[in-house]
This record gives structure tokens, sequence and C-alpha cells, in this order.
């Protein structure tokens, strides 16, 4: 397999409301999409990264230019002997792994696509549908979050996270349960917002029996994660700290997470994120399928992703109304409180030529 070509293109993606987490608030995506021409196909990808650098050292701009100047040229006149050869040439590279996760993506969908094969049968997937939770962000007020989360509920979800903050944790956790009981499956996020002197603060979502509570500390601080997950008794998921299945084994085996949460891009990919499921299927460790705000074509690799085996626990695979009015895609829609699998070749899904075009902002062709 060789590529002829790769487009980079833009697309301004508004959210039907605003997005708010410890980090900021987003009102749009924008989104870097890249398209991979070979001799027998073409392939998509979707770089997750947002565009300012809050949520983690990559954005969207930063990803456009490592890929123009330094990934698409190391893989361009090569001949691949598939995706799996991706990340060794990219290798020397150092991180950028958004930006790699996209390549790899679009050519492995080009790869799937002229053989005839799905994303998920080439992950390992078991589950021809995947059960959906959705993520709540912090609100005005405690009565704008319990309507919010009703409507989810009614919706269907059968999972609720909600961004936490200091100040806006216990008090909104504690009207949530009290007001939809003890039955909904309940966990919280706190994107790095904490310290380890906190502990005593976060103890007190122990009260609320939950599924377990997402990154509370800085990325970096997986000691401070390890006294943490001894001080309280809600399991403590890992997300921004695991970036390969080399972190995750250490994490679980220092004792900093009971949980991980597997983002493809924030790991530089699909089969690198299929890895760390391995590893923590190996470990008994349960893991579920974090969300970046995808567009249909990073949902459809996620869906298929969190049909693996070891994803036990509900996902952020919400459905595309979720986030946005009108999807690049045909739109994934809840049924019953679960996604379908695609099951076409490659990603199962295409972006629709007349809405891609009305939300494209800047394409870029480059050429071997």
């Amino acid at each position: 397999m060789k590529l002829t070509g790769v487009e980079l293109r833009r697309v301004a993606m508004p959210l039907v409301a605003p997005f708010r987490t410890s980090f900021g608030t987003q009102t749009s995506r924008d989104v870097l999409l890249v398209r991979v021409v070979t001799d027998d196909a073409e392939g998509f990808g979707e770089c997750v990264a947002m565009d300012t650098p809050h949520y983690s050292s990559e954005y969207a701009d930063a990803a456009a230019d490592v890929l123009r100047r330094f990934l698409v040229p190391a893989l361009t006149g090569v001949d691949l002997p598939g995706a799996h050869a991706v990340a060794e040439l990219l290798a020397p590279f150092k991180g950028h792994r958004m930006a790699k996760a996209a390549l790899e993506m679009a050519v492995l969908d080009a790869e799937l696509r002229a053989e005839g094969r799905s994303f998920a049968r080439e992950l390992g997937a078991v589950h021809d549908r995947v059960p959906c939770g959705v993520s709540v962000g912090i609100m005005d007020s405690v009565p704008e979050l319990l309507d919010a989360v009703g409507g989810y509920l009614d919706e269907g979800y059968v999972r609720i996270k909600l961004k936490i903050e200091p100040g806006w944790d216990v008090e909104p956790v504690r009207a949530v349960r009290e007001r939809y009981g003890d039955d909904v499956l309940l966990q919280v996020d706190a994107n790095t917002a904490y310290t380890l002197g906190d502990a005593r603060q976060l103890a007190r979502l122990d009260d609320f029996d939950l599924l377990l509570i997402e990154q509370p500390l800085d990325e970096e601080d997986v000691l401070g994660h390890v006294e943490l997950a001894r001080r309280i008794r809600t399991p403590v998921c890992l997300d921004e700290s695991i970036t390969s299945a080399r972190d995750a084994a250490a994490a679980i085996r220092l004792g900093a997470c009971q949980v991980v949460n597997i983002k493809p891009g924030r790991v530089g990919g699909y089969l690198e994120a299929r890895r760390i499921h391995d590893v923590c299927v190996a470990h008994g460790v349960p893991v579920w399928c974090g969300g970046m705000l995808e567009t249909g074509l990073g949902r459809a690799a996620n869906v298929a992703l969190a049909a693996l085996p070891g994803f036990t626990l509900p996902g952020d695979t919400s459905a595309s109304g979720r986030y946005y009015a009108a999807d690049v895609t045909t739109p994934f829609v809840l049924a019953d409180g679960h996604l379908a699998v695609p099951v076409g070749p490659g990603l199962g899904v295409a972006p629709d030529p007349d809405r891609l075009a009305e939300v494209t902002t800047t394409t870029e062709w480059l050429t071997p």
C-alpha cells in the first residue's frame, strides 16, 4: 500500500449547547480531518486535538503543522505493509499522539476498505452494539443540572458522568443521587482539577456509590493517585495519565487506578488503544471508551473499539445529537441505550459531501 496523497481538512462544528469542564467552555469544535488516498482506496481519520492546549499540550494548528512537515512525509513514497507499520515509522518524532492517531486511523480505514473488512472485526469486537453513557458539563446551577440529567435519562442513556471541579462536586452529585436514585449508574470526571490536598473533600463523594472518579489529579502525578486511591473508597480511573500500554501497566502495578479510560487519540491510535485494552484485561482492570466530542467518523471508530470484550463499563460514545444538530456522517442514534457497531468496510461510515462542504473552513492537499 502506498499513499498517493493526503488531505488536511478543517471543519467548524457548532455544539447544540455549551459544554463546560474544569479547563474551559466549548461552544463549537474546530476539527482537523485527515483523508489519505492510496493506490487502492481512501480512508478518513479524525484528530481530537482541541483548538487550544488546555486539555493537553496538543492543539489543532500544531497537529496540522506536524502532519504537514513531518508525519505525512514520513509515510509518502513508502511501501507500507499495513497500518500496523505506521506507529514505527512515526516513532522518531516525539509526542504528537493525537496527530499520529489521526493519520494511523486514516491509513487503517483505507486498508480495511480496500480489503472489505470492518474496524470492529479488525480490532476484535465481540458485540454488535455498545451501551452508551453521556458526559454532562458543569452548569450554572443545580436545578439546571438536574433538568439536563433528567433529559438524558429520558433519552435512554444508561450511565451519567458529571464534570466536577472545586466548588462544584459534592452538592451537584448529592442532588443527582437524591433526585434520580441509587439505580442510576453515576460517575464523575475532574479533568485534573484537584490536588492531593483535596483528598478529604473527594472522600465525601464516597457516600454516593459512584462507579469511579476520573482523573482527579494532575496527569503527571501518578504517585499522588496511588495515595489518593488509599484514602478514598470510590475507584480511581485514569484518563490523561495513560498515554500507552506501558503507562497502563505501570499505573496498575503501582495501584494508581482501578479503572482505565481509553481514548485512542490520547494514546496515539486505535492499535495502541487495543494494546491498552489487552493489558487491562490481563490484570482484571475494567476499561471504557472516552470521548472527545468526535464527529461521526471518530464516533464510528470509538463504537467499534468499545465492542471489545474488556469494555465492561458504558463509555462516552453518545449519540451524534448529544453534540451536533447535523453530523458530517449519517448520525448515530441511540436505541434502547445503545449504539449499533458499524459493520461495513473500514469505519463503516463516510462523510456526506454536502454537509462536509458546508462546515469546511480550509483544505490542504499534500502530495508525495
